[in-house]
């Protein structure tokens, strides 16, 4: 499918694996429309991209139809990357025993879940008002990301695996349903990687999870995340499935 002067639009696209996977779909000639939170490095990663930022939170779903509304304007929208999450921490029980907060707990699967899924309802419907491109048939390809956590989750991370397993699960059905459109979805499952959370690390705290990988035997790239996106995007026939991209790592209980 060709991206050359076609929308698209990243989530989470101010730093991390968004950042990276917005510069290569501007590589590749897509008009980008990057979203993030207000406040966040986006509108400089757009300027650097030569594309759009719209300040927005994937949890409001008016905020997310104005963004993709924005996307679409430049062009007909072919690929939307959903990289916006948070992996906040939160145990089942608290240091006494009792119940933690279940507010932190629908705060993830909000933003992680919800807000992956009001993305992508609002894109598909875009996409499916669009022409199909003239070479492939495909009116676009719809990118999520979840995480090693959904099939490994750690040891305080219940509400992190739920959301990400929540969105390895409804990859396939999605798929399914927006197959008649000419609308393909898929997942990438990322292990550990070098995002600004973990840049936060010591080194030495950093080196030491790298070493768990077993090869090669560091943290993955935002680059090879973004890699992966443009595979996806240029593979017709990649449907339905997620993928992981994690070294062949397999997450302890801590």
């Amino acid at each position: 499918m060709r991206i050359s002067a076609a929308a698209a639009l990243v989530t989470g696209g101010a730093s991390g694996l968004g950042a990276a996977t917005a510069e290569r779909l501007a590589d590749g000639g897509a008009l980008v429309t990057i979203v993030d939170l207000p406040g966040s490095p986006g509108a400089d990663v757009a300027a650097r991209v030569g594309g759009t930022f719209v300040p927005a939170d994937v949890t409001d779903a008016r905020q997310v139809r104005d963004a993709v509304a924005t996307a679409a304007a430049s062009g007909p929208l072919r690929v939307v990357v959903n990289c916006a999450g948070i992996g906040t921490p939160a145990k089942v029980l608290d240091r006494d025993g009792e119940p933690a907060s279940i507010d932190l707990f629908e705060r993830i699967v909000r933003v992680n879940l919800v807000g992956t899924y009001t993305v992508v309802a609002h894109a598909a419907a875009a996409m499916a008002r669009t022409d199909p491109d003239a070479e492939s048939g495909d009116r676009g390809v719809i990118v999520n990301t979840a995480s090693v956590a959904a099939f490994d989750g750690q040891i305080g991370q219940p509400g992190y695996a739920a959301s990400k397993g929540g969105v390895h699960a409804m990859t396939l059905p999605i798929a399914r349903e927006l197959a008649r459109h000419a609308i393909r979805v898929a997942t990438i499952a990322p292990g550990i990687m070098e995002t600004p959370m973990l840049a936060g690390l010591p080194q030495a705290a950093q080196d030491s999870l790298g070493q768990q990988v077993p090869y090669p035997a560091r943290l993955g790239r935002p680059e090879e995340y973004a890699a992966l996106v443009m595979a996806i995007v240029e593979n017709g026939y990649l449907n339905g499935e997620t993928i992981r991209l994690d070294g062949a790592i397999r997450m302890a209980p801590r």
